[in-house]
């Protein structure tokens, strides 16, 4: 069994700075992407960004230029670093990985709890 579990959300003013993590621990067989999605109260939930474990990484056009991703292999460790956030970045943002584990065998898609970030006007 997977398990991808979050940290760092919480309540910030407009233009404040917050850093979430996502530790995927369990039957990992191996990790391809590790990332964050989010979804707004009454709205789909949409990508914020991935990252391989090569490094390429992916953002929504929102978050470009202000979120920045990393990625620790030797940890499984996912990080998501948001700098200037606005109101509209208000959401629960979820942790995702595609990832084999050992019991499968093949490819599946992981998520975590979520974690609320708000930001204040």
């Amino acid at each position: 069994q997977v398990q991808l579990v979050e940290s760092g959300g919480g309540l910030v003013q407009s233009g404040g700075s917050l850093r979430l993590s996502c530790v995927a621990s369990g039957s990992i067989y191996r990790i391809y992407n590790l990332g964050w999605y989010r979804q707004a109260p009454g709205k789909q939930r949409e990508l914020v960004s991935l990252i391989s474990t090569s490094g390429n990484t992916e953002y929504a056009d929102s978050v470009k230029g202000r979120f920045a991703i990393s990625i620790d292999n030797a940890k499984n460790t996912v990080y998501l670093q948001m700098d200037n956030l606005k109101p509209e970045d208000t959401a629960a943002y979820f942790c995702y990985g595609l990832i084999v584990s050992e019991g499968l065998g093949y490819r599946d898609d992981y998520w975590g709890q979520g974690t609320q970030v708000t930001v204040s006007s």
